[in-house]
């Protein structure tokens, strides 16, 4: 099981750096981007529980979307130690031409599937890891 779904996922990943990479965006970067845009207000803590990352290691991704003008840092509305991260618009529009090219390539690579077979292969797969 390891070994198919490895090679399904090295299938899409080469295909999802080759088009992502106008972006700017890697897959660890493209994670944290898209948890933050559908979470505004999401922390530090958060993503590292929710994408499985050690917070040294988001410390430096999170400064690099900063740097680009992709996300900001705004204070958190519910506890004053904390600080949520937000999209800003230019986050905001370059995730949704990235979200949609990534859909478009998650269909491609998936083309011999049904669209029924797509959903429950998703859902075979989340029951794994989540």
């Amino acid at each position: 099981m390891g070994y198919n779904a490895r090679r399904a996922a090295l299938s899409i990943i080469e295909l999802f750096l080759e088009r992502l990479a106008p972006y700017g965006l890697k897959p660890v970067d493209f994670s944290v981007m898209s948890t933050i845009q559908h979470n505004p207000g999401v922390t530090s803590r958060q993503l590292c529980a929710t994408l499985n990352l050690l917070p040294p290691n988001l410390v430096g991704l999170i400064q690099s979307l900063e740097s680009r003008g992709l996300i900001e840092r705004k204070p958190h509305p519910h506890d004053g130690r904390a600080v949520g991260l937000h999209a800003t618009p230019k986050g905001h529009d370059l995730m949704v031409q990235a979200e949609q090219t990534a859909t478009e390539l998650e269909i491609e690579k998936t083309a011999k599937l049904t669209p029924a077979q797509r959903k429950t292969l998703l859902t075979l797969l989340q029951k794994i890891y989540l």
